[in-house]
Parts: C-alpha cells; structure tokens; sequence
C-alpha cells in the first residue's frame, strides 16, 4: 500500500542526488508530490477511452506485480505481471495516430527483448539454489545469495538502467528526440497513473536487488544504496545510445553473464 509513495520518495531524492552531480541546487525531496498535486489539477484530455483504460491498468498490473513480489509469491509470475503491465503500455501507445507515440512503443517493445530474457535466467538461477520460485523463500535463505549468484547480480545492475529508462538506455522514452514515448498523449489525471507508475518501477526494481541479500537485512540495504548510487551516476555522466547498441549489449553482456552463472549454479 506504501510503495507509491515510498517509490516517490526515492524519485524526489533521485533529484536531488542528480542536481548535486550536475552541481544545480536541485527540488526539494518532496517535489514528486507536488508535481502529482499539480496534475490533479490539470484539465483532462483523452485520445480515446481505451488509451485511457490501458494507461490505468498498466499502473494497476505493475502495483500488483510488485504485491506479488513483496509478499512472497512466484518469482516467474512476478515477471510475467511485470511484462503485462509493459504490454498495457505498448497497447496505449499503438492506439494513437502520433508518431511519436508509436516510435515509443517500439522501442518499449525493443527493451523488453532486451532485459526480459534476463530476468528470467536470473529467476531460475533463484530456483536452483533456493529450490523455490518463491520469493518468500529467498527472503528467509539463510545466507546472501550474491555469493552465490554473483554474476547475476552483475547483469542485475546493467539491465536496471534500460527497465528504469536511465541513460545509456533512456530510448524508450528519449526526450531529446521523441519526447517521452508511449506516454506523450496522456494528461491530467491519466498521466497520473503513468506517473505513478514510475514510482512503483523504483520500488520494483530495488526490490529485485534486494533479493540477493537473503534474510541479511543490512546487506540488502547496502546492496540497495550501491544500486541507486551507480545508477545515477551512470545516467549522469553517459549518452544516449540507440536500440541496436542497448539490445547487442544487452543480449550479449548481461544475457551471457546471467547464463554462466546459471552453468555455474547447475555445475554445483
């Protein structure tokens, strides 16, 4: 019931930390809030009601894939809510006529390809030392499985930034050239839903790095800080590349990482 705004306060604090990199004085910590109170109040546009519809049911599905994820249930469910929710979205942005709309929701589609193989090596790794796709079971393991899954977590961190559209991989939503993507035709209260969104993604994706701790709460708020601090500082100091480089790479490094490190699980 928190993660909203738990997730918007990592958001507000994520802007804080990327004014002092980029040596800006930067909002206040409580700014996302704000920004969610002002779009209350924004006048209501609607494409169409089923853009809208889509648009609400992504952040709905993603709320319970990250329920689902807290409370302890099916690691490849998770995930596949978790792809239902990005599925909603792509919808949304084909039921436009913009360009620009459409352009996002290819991409959006490309980054899927790019990251989704991987959660799911990373989830069966889970299972073979675990013996469970619950996630209840690898919150009480008895002892942290980045040492067990060391190279996963490795390919954790370079996937991260494509599902939470950090550079270098901010090509889904690309404000220099297609000016948000999928989420360009919401307004008002619908764009709320987007944006809310994006706070559970934090929460989601944290989450996720989270698990690698096990039942060792400290090391999973250790695991959690580093996360968030490489992640803002590589999207403050690189460039966007296109989708061809952020799938190669994607498929190529983080995939081969997650699949070694599988062998290695397998092997043991």
């Amino acid at each position: 019931i928190l993660a909203p705004f738990i997730g918007g306060l990592v958001h507000g604090f994520e802007r804080i930390v990327r004014a002092r990199m980029q040596r800006r004085i930067g909002p206040p910590l409580l700014q996302p809030f704000y920004d969610f109170l002002k779009l209350a109040g924004k006048r209501k546009m609607i494409v169409h009601s089923a853009h809208a519809f889509l648009g609400i049911m992504h952040f709905i599905s993603l709320w319970f894939a990250l329920a689902l994820l807290l409370l302890g249930g099916d690691l490849i469910l998770v995930i596949f809510l978790h792809l239902l929710s990005t599925s909603l979205m792509i919808l949304a942005g084909y039921s436009t006529r913009s360009i620009f709309s459409h352009l996002g929701a290819n991409r959006t589609a490309i980054s899927i390809l790019a990251y989704e193989p991987v959660l799911i090596i990373i989830a069966v790794s889970f299972y073979l030392v675990t013996g469970s796709f619950q996630t209840s079971a690898v919150y009480n393991y008895d002892k942290p499985l980045l040492l067990e899954m060391p190279l996963a977590f490795i390919a954790l961190l370079l996937i991260l930034p494509i599902k939470l559209k950090k550079s270098p991989f901010d090509v889904a939503e690309a404000h220099q050239e297609i000016t948000g993507g999928t989420e360009i035709e919401f307004s008002g209260i619908f764009y709320e839903a987007i944006y809310t969104a994006k706070w559970l993604d934090y929460v989601f994706c944290y989450t996720l790095v989270y698990l690698f701790a096990g039942n060792n709460i400290l090391l999973g708020a250790a695991l959690i800080l580093f996360t968030f601090l490489f992640i803002n500082a590589l999207d403050n100091s690189s460039a966007r590349v296109n989708y061809k480089q952020m799938l190669k790479f994607s498929l190529t490094v983080a995939f081969s990482l997650a699949f070694i490190n599988l062998v290695i699980n397998i092997l043991i």
